[in-house]
């Protein structure tokens, strides 16, 4: 089951660095919620219908992709735990590189929840602006 967990997890990850919400929503429950811990804006909890906007979101933001270079994917259970970088470039030209570290929990083969820790402040500062554009945040 580990194996087959982080599979899923991995498909998820790189289906939201290239922007690709069918992919992503392949991947995740109908319940899934994410958790951004941090203190910045972006911070706080993430509903699925928000996980897919944003997913979506992210062909046009980030048109290169986020380019996720893995250094571990860890499984037990129905937990997964993946460390990542990401290093794009956003669509305004900025660059973007940010390192997560991201704990899933996977039930019947689908993503329910994910606690994501990553610099909130650096995704305000370079994303956020990107995001409020769009309508999918407010400062």
């Amino acid at each position: 089951m580990s194996e087959q967990n982080k599979k899923v997890v991995v498909n998820f990850i790189e289906a939201f660095s290239r922007g690709d919400a069918e992919a992503a929503k392949a991947c995740l429950a109908p319940d899934a919620i994410t958790f951004a811990k941090g203190f910045g804006k972006l911070s706080g909890a993430r509903p699925y219908d928000l996980i897919v906007a944003t997913t979506g979101s992210f062909r046009d933001l980030i048109p290169t992709g986020l380019q996720p270079t893995f250094h571990t994917v860890t499984a037990e259970g129905d937990r997964v735990v993946v460390e990542f970088e990401g290093n794009a470039t956003l669509a305004n030209g900025e660059s973007y590189c940010n390192q997560y570290c991201m704990v899933f929990t996977v039930h019947a083969g689908r993503i329910k929840q994910v606690n994501e820790y990553y610099c909130t402040i650096l995704a305000d500062q370079k994303i956020g602006p990107l995001l409020e554009q769009r309508g999918l945040w407010n400062t």
